[in-house]
């Protein structure tokens, strides 16, 4: 591992921030600490720079514990959300800004600022003022400033916060395209479940200062631990599953009973144990000749999606499950009959606590 913390504790005062936290993130990779407002990630990414002191514990890189380093002595790159980028300076001094720590010569500084400029995309923007940007601009002009330097490290906290949706979900894959590109190892911090699992080669999910689940973005979808982890990342389809014998059906894939009658799951969804069944939205499709799990309800609200459409459907269990259909196939109010994927269906505790 390129970076540890050993069981880190954090407190303000009282109020307890951080609780046994151990973490690896390997030389290369983008790892995302998500998680809601309050959770920590914050305060653990601060503590990794070295702005945050008074804790338990050790941070370690390259297997050298860095505790007692200054923060400018670690070589760490740091962005945050406000880009704190310098007003009465342009573009090319806030990158050269970075760079005066290290005493460069002027050629070389010069050398390097044009290199950035062209590596985030805005060759010739060196003499512009800050005012003259886009939110966009200053935000890539804030990651010049930031990998100018080489750091050995990029910490990024919630870079992307001040964006508008659109623009924030553009400049999400030109972000991970330039930090791969010249193989940094990363850590970055967003509240935003999509940012973080277009962004992240590792998502480390917490909460209440612990860490939750962690892996690659499609291993935390597609198994959320627990049922704080499902709803963290919209998934609200959580039903109980009723105590009976296990059962199979003749292809050998594990059958549960439920409120909405008994349901097929896959057999590699049926690996783990748990006391809830998570329905992923795009679970539902239209019911073919062999079509298993079908459950019929009255579509009670659609959101349209593009090229789907989120409804709403309230089975006669009272139970209601939020689901994605193709836009058109189902009426905006009315009964509908959907099957299941079984590959689509997970057990998880329904157990919170982190």
């Amino acid at each position: 591992m390129l970076l540890e913390t050993e069981r880190i504790w954090k407190s303000y005062g009282l109020a307890p921030v951080l609780h046994d936290v151990s973490l690896g993130v390997q030389a290369g990779d983008i790892v995302c600490l998500l998680g809601p407002s309050g959770c920590g990630k914050s305060t653990l990414l601060r503590v990794i720079a070295g702005l945050e002191q008074d804790y338990i514990g050790t941070v370690r890189f390259d297997g050298r514990a860095i505790d007692r380093v200054p923060v400018h002595e670690r070589g760490f790159g740091l962005m945050f959300q406000d880009f704190a980028l310098l007003p009465h300076r342009r573009v090319d001094e806030n990158i050269a800004f970075s760079l005066r720590m290290q005493r460069l010569p002027r050629a070389e500084t010069e050398r390097r600022v044009n290199a950035m400029l062209e590596l985030v995309g805005l060759p010739g923007y060196g003499r512009r003022t800050i005012f003259e940007l886009s939110g966009g601009e200053r935000q890539r002009v804030a990651l010049a400033r930031s990998l100018a330097p080489r750091p050995q490290l990029l910490m990024l906290d919630e870079p992307l916060g001040a964006l508008d949706r659109t623009l924030r979900e553009r400049l999400t894959g030109e972000l991970r395209q330039i930090i791969k590109g010249i193989g940094l190892t990363s850590m970055y911090v967003t509240h935003d479940q999509v940012e973080a699992f277009a962004v992240a080669d590792r998502v480390v999910l917490m909460d209440r200062g612990q860490i939750v689940q962690q892996g690659t973005p499609l291993e935390v979808y597609r198994q959320p631990i627990s049922a704080f982890a499902a709803k963290f990342m919209g998934l609200h389809n959580l039903i109980e599953i009723q105590p009976s014998p296990p059962r199979h059906d003749a292809q050998g894939r594990a059958v549960v009973e439920t409120g909405l009658g008994p349901l097929v799951m896959a057999a590699t969804a049926s690996s783990r144990t748990g006391d809830m069944l998570l329905i992923r939205p795009e679970a539902a499709v239209q019911p073919g000749p062999n079509a298993v799990n079908l459950i019929a309800g009255r579509v009670v609200r659609t959101t349209f999606r593009g090229s789907t459409q989120r409804i709403v459907l309230h089975h006669r269990s009272g139970i209601e499950l939020e689901l994605d259909v193709e836009a058109g196939f189902v009426p905006e109010d009315g009964e509908v009959q959907l099957a299941l994927q079984p590959d689509q269906l997970t057990l998880i505790h329904a157990q919170t606590e982190p």
